[in-house]
């Protein structure tokens, strides 16, 4: 067992924190692993009748994986070992959404990319006043993982297209709004709802009492853009999408919408062609399939075929080691990216797949 998680149980609670509040709760392989270990050992302990996670610290559950952990192996010829680190998390992921009992994930604060991993396929995701929810990868060029362009592909309308593409960060009402989450409850409400929890009458009832805490967060900003948001982002293309937003922007009347909008291309033009296109073709994709797993699947041979690539590799150089916030894209323009590529990513099996043989769970 890692020290930088810690699991206990008491009054049938088994309670799993993330015990690395110095990187917000990063996830290293060593920790995917051990919580790994944690769920398998839980499964079966009659001690054990739902599972609580959530994050040292005030700052955040979980930022998501530990990338410099992962710039260290596709720079020093490691590959295969973080292909390892990848199918192992996303085998968690999908451990967490079939687990046969109640998982409530806690998702106070930063939550992003391996965090939504984790809390975003649990029975009960609760968000506070504090939680920043995000899919970030296309900042660093890279594509949405851990099952995220499955919640991504099921978010109403074009939104999940537009937070994949523009990573956007949502507050509490937008995960609720989007589907990343379940309810609202004050942070300093948090203790008296786990206090609540292991004192429960019914083991098997933790929707109820977390109902008893549960209040409605304000209106939703994503809600409100959803319109245009639908217009724009169904384009077919991300230069028809950058093209839209710019005409969107133009000819509003609205200053807050047509600022919005103006941004929100102004972003996609800074951020990796390849990356974008194969991100479109990712959440558009993940509609259509069955199950998560699936959605693991494809996202698994795209990150089989990234970590290869120049882009993810400049990308977290420039945004987490030398953070000069520069990247070089390559290439850099859309009209660079080969006809073709992003269903060639996310259909060519490149290596040994999560799953032996493909698991459907309708």
């Amino acid at each position: 067992m890692t020290e930088h998680i810690s699991a206990t149980v008491a009054d049938g609670v088994g309670r799993l924190t993330l015990q690395r509040p110095q990187a917000l709760n990063a996830l290293s392989y060593e920790m995917i692993r051990s919580i790994s270990a944690v769920f398998d050992a839980w499964r079966y302990d009659p001690e054990v009748a739902m599972v609580v996670l959530d994050g040292a610290g005030e700052r955040g559950f979980c930022a998501g994986g530990d990338v410099r952990e992962l710039y260290g192996y596709t720079t020093g010829g490691h590959a295969a070992e973080a292909l390892r680190f990848f199918r192992d998390e996303y085998r968690l992921n999908a451990t967490i959404a079939r687990y046969p009992k109640p998982v409530v994930a806690i998702m106070d604060g930063i939550t992003m990319g391996g965090g939504i991993g984790l809390a975003g396929h649990a029975s009960i995701r609760i968000v506070t006043e504090r939680s920043r929810v995000a899919m970030p990868e296309t900042r660093i060029g890279f594509t949405p993982d851990v099952g995220g362009s499955w919640l991504l592909g099921r978010a109403p309308g074009e939104l999940g297209v537009h937070l994949a593409l523009n990573s956007r960060t949502m507050d509490a009402a937008d995960a609720m709004h989007a589907g990343f989450a379940d309810a609202y409850v004050p942070s300093d409400r948090i203790p008296h709802l786990l206090q609540a929890l292991e004192e429960r009458a019914d083991p098997g009832t933790p929707w109820e009492i977390v109902m008893l805490f549960d209040e409605t967060p304000g209106p939703s900003a994503l809600a409100a853009a959803r319109p245009w948001v639908d217009a724009c982002y169904s384009a077919p293309t991300v230069a028809d999408i950058i093209e839209r937003l710019r005409a969107f922007a133009e000819g509003r009347a609205d200053a807050a919408a047509a600022a919005y909008a103006a941004g929100a291309a102004d972003e996609l033009e800074a951020l990796s062609p390849t990356a974008l296109t194969v991100t479109l073709e990712a959440v558009r994709r993940a509609r259509t399939l069955r199950s998560l797993e699936e959605a693991l699947e494809q996202e698994f041979r795209a990150v089989s075929w990234f970590i290869g690539e120049h882009d993810l590799h400049e990308g977290i150089r420039a945004q987490v080691i030398d953070k000069d916030r520069n990247p070089k894209w390559d290439p850099p323009t859309l009209d660079g990216v080969p006809a073709g590529l992003a269903e060639r990513v996310l259909t060519e099996q490149l290596h040994e797949p999560v799953w032996p043989a493909a698991t459907v769970v309708e």
